[in-house]
């Protein structure tokens, strides 16, 4: 079976039968070809001036089955035209065998029925619909076809694509952009036949400028250009890595440290200095300065040193100072029932202790400082005073001095006040006693601070000791 829509057979012309019929090659008469073998069936009864092709080069030429493929030249198949129904077949008559059949009655059949200018329209039309299609497509596969240059991260190469914009022309390349890639035109951009268009990846690049850092993008594929980009000055800074180092699609980490002028106060002079010192202490030593014992500077020496920057070298001494000062020491009261109440005896004398501080002194440019303490310690414990306390009930009076008038004498001396002071401070309470005699009598602290009744007991006392001459100026009261 050919594997061609149509199958071969082998051509005759007037007056050569086909296979099977009468004659040489089967039954033909003038008007009908007629086949006898099923195999093909649709042109039977069809007049062989209707046939489909029966003004075409292959008009007198049928085709009989062979192996292999149609060998005849590929023409656009026309549109099917219709099938007039087949002609009745009239009985044989004498004279219209295939030998009857000759050129000159082909053409008189080809006169009585002429063929109708519409049906040669209708088998042309489709031909030239072919034809028109084939030449519009091809001028429209030309005008969309566009020559452009695609640079890839410094890689150009010319290239034929169909794609309207920048977009799709990327995608139809497999070029993934990202949001710190650059792509010029813009992805929206339309295309037309000779542009040019430049995709440059974004590059990481973890930068400490002097002293801050940051992770930056950059589009640049060396140092150099990476520094320009992002506008970093590089004129006399110092770099970790080299101007022309490439920068991968993974980045790099850069140190970059920009020159600065430090202004260096030490000893009284000034000294300026352009550095791209990494710290303080680097910039002062390139200064010329040296920083000795406890030298310090007023700012943190591994601080990053700043354009401007004014840095003081504090010179620095100290020692150690050692002084003493007294511990207090404790009372101890013990109650003694033969004693009046009122009445307190000293049984052993405190004595305070001593403590011992060790502090250090420092001083800075000349000029002494706080002292600081390091350390302390007691290197004489005090020793605590015991002191015997009477409880013996004290009598109500003082004989030959209870009549005397008491409220008179407190008038003039102390105004009636029992705190009073007088303002020297030796004397106190409402006669005026001093600290010494107010002992001797028996009395405890200070006079100003015992009861008005007990500060008149022990003035009676006194009366009896010594008479008025404690007061010479307001003895004379006690007698009215």
């Amino acid at each position: 079976m050919s594997e061609s829509q149509y199958e071969t057979w082998e051509a005759y012309g007037p007056g050569a039968a086909p296979p099977g019929g009468p004659g040489p090659g089967g039954p033909r008469d003038g008007r009908t070809v007629a086949y006898g073998t099923p195999a093909y069936t649709p042109y039977a009864g069809i007049p062989y001036a209707e046939a489909p092709y029966a003004d075409t080069p292959y008009a007198d030429t049928l085709y009989r089955p062979r192996h292999g493929r149609n060998t005849r030249p590929e023409i656009p198949a026309p549109a099917p035209a219709p099938i007039p129904a087949p002609a009745p077949v009239l009985p044989r008559q004498a004279g219209d065998g295939p030998e009857a059949m000759s050129g000159r009655s082909a053409r008189r059949r080809r006169a009585r029925h002429p063929e109708r200018p519409e049906s040669a329209v209708r088998r042309l039309l489709p031909q030239a619909l072919v034809v028109a299609f084939l030449a519009g497509g091809t001028t429209a596969f030309v005008a969309e076809d566009k020559a452009v240059e695609l640079s890839v991260d410094g890689r150009p190469r010319t290239l034929h694509t169909f794609a309207d914009d920048v977009r799709e022309l990327l995608a139809e390349e497999g070029v993934r952009v990202g949001a710190h890639d650059m792509v010029a035109p813009a992805p929206g951009a339309a295309l037309t036949s000779g542009d040019e268009v430049a995709v440059r990846y974004g590059r990481p690049v973890r930068l400490t400028l002097d002293g801050r850092r940051q992770e930056v993008w950059t589009t640049a594929h060396t140092v150099a250009g990476a520094l320009e980009q992002l506008g970093v000055r590089a004129e006399g800074a110092r770099l970790s890595a080299s101007r022309s180092q490439r920068i991968g699609r993974a980045g790099l980490a850069l140190d970059v440290r920009t020159e600065r002028a430090v202004t260096v106060m030490a000893d009284g002079r000034a000294r300026t200095v352009r550095t791209n010192a990494a710290t303080v202490r680097e910039a002062v030593a390139e200064a010329g300065i040296t920083l000795r014992g406890e030298d310090t500077l007023s700012v943190p020496a591994d601080s990053f040193p700043r354009d401007g920057q004014t840095v003081t070298v504090l010179r620095v001494s100290g020692r150690r100072e050692v002084y003493d000062e007294p511990v207090p020491y404790a009372v101890e009261r013990t109650a003694d029932p033969t004693l009046l109440r009122g009445i307190e005896v000293v049984a052993r004398p405190g004595r305070p202790g001593v403590r011992r501080t060790v502090s250090y002194v420092r001083i800075v440019n000349g000029v002494r400082q706080r002292p600081r303490p390091v350390g302390t310690e007691v290197v004489q414990a005090p020793l605590s005073q015991v002191v015997r306390v009477g409880t013996k009930p004290r009598p109500a009076s003082v004989h030959g001095a209870d009549d005397l008038d008491w409220h008179a004498l407190a008038l003039c001396e102390s105004g009636g006040r029992p705190d009073a002071v007088d303002p020297s401070g030796t004397y106190g309470g409402l006669y005026q006693f001093d600290t010494r005699t107010w002992h001797s009598l028996g009395g405890t602290g200070r006079p100003q601070d015992a009861s008005a009744q007990e500060q008149t007991y022990r003035a009676k006392k006194l009366y009896v000791r010594r008479g008025a001459s404690p007061w010479p100026h307001c003895g004379a009261r006690l007698r009215g």
